[in-house]
């Protein structure tokens, strides 16, 4: 059994919202707001993008009718699990039951080697007690 960092990328939908910069802002509040309760060890960034013209990172927010999606990263640790595909479907359910309505997919997975990195973050190995 090995520990795994897996991050989801999710969609967050900002409405009645004047600029992208206001979107970010409401929308990492907005979801950390959502996690807390259930998953408050669920790290929540702001999703950022290569520009297609200069190649710099930009923060991944467009905003049209006053209605914008942003795009953001959950992140969370998940310790004894099978496989990478295991601790993926391990994120999925805890993260997934947080934010019902918000469409998530896999950004990245890794394998967590330290022993340092172990101490933090919450075994949620088991969804199902969680519950």
């Amino acid at each position: 059994m090995s520990d795994f960092r897996v991050i989801l990328e999710a969609a967050w939908i900002v409405r009645d919202v004047a600029s992208a910069a206001d979107a970010v802002g409401i929308a990492v509040s907005e979801c950390g707001k959502r996690l807390h309760p259930s998953a408050r060890f669920v790290d929540v960034d702001v999703l950022n993008s290569p520009c297609p013209h200069c190649g710099r990172e930009i923060t991944t927010a467009t905003v049209a009718a006053r209605t914008a999606l942003v795009g953001l990263l959950l992140s969370m640790r998940v310790f004894d699990a099978n496989s990478p595909g295991h601790a993926e479907k391990i994120a999925l359910r805890v993260i997934g039951s947080a934010l019902r309505d918000v469409p998530l997919s896999l950004f990245e997975i890794e394998e967590i080697d330290d022993e340092k990195e172990r101490g933090s973050g919450c075994d949620v190995s088991h969804p199902e007690d969680a519950a």
